[in-house]
């Protein structure tokens, strides 16, 4: 049995539906921020989630331990929130975007269905990404978010909504 080539390992992974989150962060008094859908629950007791970040992404070398960062949960009307943050031009992603600062500091999104605000615990080796285990300080829902038919989805390379 061979290994599966990139595209078939790709084409196999879009199968499976991903909510769509924005991390952000705030570094020296800049504000970055971008999209991923590789975020889940670690731990419920400590709260901890993880994340996994391309080693080619920006936000890849600041995510160092203690660094404060929020999980932007997405709404279905916010697929232009997840392109903006998603895009790799150099421009200033927080511009015109509406967000307040969570009580540790990190940006969080206006409009969103949920927010978490974490400290980076951990590190970890995965491949191409690294895997960032956030220890969860404070969280918050969006009472009303998402009328438009509940979370943003990523599902074989396009963006999808649950049919309520």
């Amino acid at each position: 049995m061979s290994s599966p080539t990139r595209d078939d390992f790709r084409a196999t992974l879009g199968r499976f539906a991903s909510g769509v989150t924005v991390v952000t962060t705030t570094i020296d008094g800049r504000d970055l921020g971008m999209t991923l859908s590789a975020f889940c629950s670690l731990s419920l007791d400590p709260p901890m989630i993880l994340v996994c970040v391309d080693r080619a992404a920006t936000l890849h070398e600041v995510l160092t331990d203690g660094v404060v960062f929020g999980v932007n949960v997405l709404a279905a009307g916010q697929e232009a929130l997840s392109r903006r943050f998603a895009s790799r031009e150099p421009s200033d992603r927080f511009a015109g975007v509406g967000y307040t600062r969570g009580a540790l500091g990190a940006p969080l999104l206006d409009g969103t269905l949920a927010w978490l605000e974490c400290r980076v615990a951990a590190r970890h080796a995965g491949g191409d990404h690294t895997i960032v285990v956030g220890a969860v300080a404070e969280t918050g829902v969006r009472e009303g978010a998402g009328r438009d038919g509940g979370p943003l989805l990523y599902y074989r390379s396009g963006y999808a909504s649950l049919d309520r």
